[in-house]
């Protein structure tokens, strides 16, 4: 392990918005997100795949009355973005480290308002689909975890990671999707508040465009 490496993970430790193996919470937080960690009755929102939590950081300082949790493995991008969050003073941000295979492990019914994806792996390998976080497994667990008419989004550069999504959630039998294939040429640009996470930002600069959907889907009540 780098010594840079080893910081972060020590930062981690140390850090309370951060959720990982060998802190208490971590094999208690199941349904009671807003009991034990956020202390309050808000909704909760999801930033999958989060990275260094740009996108859960500029969501939570637009809505301080919603609680926002980023999901990433990776504990040193984790660490940059638990880092940020304190510093901003951020109380309605939470970090959770793990693999999002396992997300039914931290979340309860229903306990989950939105989801976002933003700039996933495009996994474009053949074979490699079911690894993508909108495949029909993955789709199962967050309609699982979202609320009833509970909203996912998907951002990504990706045309071909797009189409297989917006062909995934279509045959799942989401409702109410919007999409568009130029973000910033949308209507729909409003949605996403103009926070770009760092990938985003090179993509764009690159002259990309951006895919964007959301859809309603979650637990029959």
């Amino acid at each position: 392990m780098t010594r840079r490496k080893h910081h972060f993970f020590l930062q981690n430790a140390e850090s309370a918005n951060v959720i990982e193996v060998g802190k208490p919470l971590y094999k208690t937080i199941k349904g009671r997100w807003r009991l034990d960690y956020f202390t309050n009755d808000k909704p909760i929102v999801l930033e999958l795949a989060c990275g260094k939590g740009e996108y859960t950081i500029g969501l939570a300082q637009a809505f301080p009355d919603t609680n926002f949790i980023g999901v990433d493995i990776k504990g040193d991008r984790i660490a940059r973005g638990a880092k940020i969050a304190q510093t901003l003073g951020l109380t309605n941000v939470a970090f959770l480290r793990t693999d999002i295979n396992y997300l039914q492990e931290f979340f309860e019914e229903g306990e989950v308002n939105e989801i976002w994806i933003t700039f996933p792996d495009p996994q474009p390998r053949p074979k490699q689909d079911k690894h993508r976080l909108t495949h029909p497994r993955f789709l199962a667990i967050y309609k699982q975890l979202l609320v009833r008419g509970g909203t996912m989004h998907l951002k990504t550069d990706s045309p071909d990671l797009f189409a297989y999504s917006v062909e995934q959630v279509k045959q799942f039998g989401c409702s109410d999707l919007q999409l568009t294939t130029d973000l910033y040429q949308s209507p729909l640009n409003k949605i996403h508040l103009g926070i770009k996470t760092k990938y985003e930002q090179v993509f764009f600069d690159k002259g990309f465009t951006i895919n964007y959907l959301q859809c309603k889907m979650g637990v029959i009540l």
